[in-house]
């Protein structure tokens, strides 16, 4: 067991989180055991998404909410989980967003780290939480979660994280498509970013009534099918209380111009789920899609060892031989 690994990186060792983070993406044995140690020391780290699409500044947005966020009083740790394209040729992270953020890991309770989607839909890693939970346990404050920039297919993170931020800028185009992707339907906190640019006003009139219209105004709680009785039973009983209206701000993340209001937002929306008993709502509905996703994973994995390779060859080629249909094929898959 690699007990010795956790201790330390529970102690903030940045050596060891580092050396447990590259055993956990890569799913070798010390690094499952290791999330089995460290998930009683999990729970307090305030998990914040940004998504948005390529083009609108979420590096430069993310490096800016760092430094102001390390300005508050009680100086909290901050780690980012950068969530870049997969290389086609090495497999790994591009790494572009960590080359963006150079100026703010110089800071000694700031933790970069770059990881691949490894060709995950909806703009995140199937690591990606098990990083955040490394660094909640390790002691970081604030974890924030910056996806790929896939545009219309970023909705993950809204299982994942707390608050999240959905960045926009003036010249970006169609905010209905946006809307009907369900992109602007998971914001905490919109972000009109690049605010300097021509249109900026109508950008956020556009989305300000968006939010007004109803977009948005929900607890960002897609799936509730299995909650405890105690949390279902606030699902159903909300009231107009329990929502919140996801405000609309304007940033110049380049002249650290509005980051310290959005910090702000972002400490007030943390500070209202806690108050209306939300914050522990969505962690559960967090957990069950964890539980969910590696249930499948797992069930796949045994499934694909345990199959009989002859026969999952053969069906295999009925189906690129049209002798059967896509359908087929999985009937016939399932029965082996």
């Amino acid at each position: 067991m690699p007990t010795a690994l956790v201790e330390k990186a529970l102690q903030g060792d940045k050596l060891s989180i580092t050396h447990l983070l590259t055993a956990v993406e890569s799913e070798t044995p010390k690094g499952i055991q290791a999330l089995d140690l460290i998930y009683p020391h999990t729970g307090k780290a305030h998990k914040i998404g940004i998504t948005g699409a390529p083009g609108s500044g979420k590096s430069t947005l993310v490096a800016a909410l760092v430094k102001e966020l390390r300005t508050l009083p009680n100086k909290p740790k901050i780690a980012v989980i950068a969530v870049d394209p997969t290389s086609p040729f090495s497999g790994g992270a591009l790494l572009g967003d960590r080359v963006r953020m150079l100026h703010i890991q110089h800071d000694p309770d700031v933790f970069i780290r770059s990881m691949a989607t490894r060709g995950a839909l909806g703009g995140l890693s199937d690591r990606t939480e098990a990083f955040t939970q490394v660094f909640d346990a390790a002691g970081y404050d604030y974890v924030l979660i910056e996806t790929v920039g896939a545009g219309q297919s970023e909705v993950d993170v809204v299982n994942l994280a707390h608050t999240v931020i959905v960045v926009d800028t003036p010249d970006m185009g169609d905010d209905i498509q946006a809307i009907k992707a369900g992109i602007l339907e998971i914001a905490d906190v919109l972000v009109v970013n690049k605010a300097d640019r021509p249109g900026v006003d109508g950008t956020v009139r556009n989305l300000q009534n968006m939010v007004n219209a109803g977009h948005g105004k929900d607890l960002n709680v897609h799936h509730h099918r299995f909650l405890t009785e105690k949390n279902q039973e606030k699902l159903e009983h909300l009231v107009e209380e329990d929502y919140w209206f996801p405000p609309v701000l304007k940033t110049v993340a380049t002249e650290n111009t509005g980051i310290a209001l959005l910090a702000e937002k972002i400490i007030e929306h943390g500070k209202f789920l806690k108050d209306h008993g939300l914050w522990e709502l969505k962690k559960e509905l967090a957990m069950h899609e964890i539980v969910s996703r590696n249930l499948r994973l797992a069930l796949y994995r045994r499934w694909i060892e345990d199959a009989d390779k002859t026969k999952l060859q053969a069906i295999l080629n009925d189906l690129l031989e049209k002798r059967i249909s896509p359908n087929q094929a999985v009937q016939a898959l399932m029965a082996l």
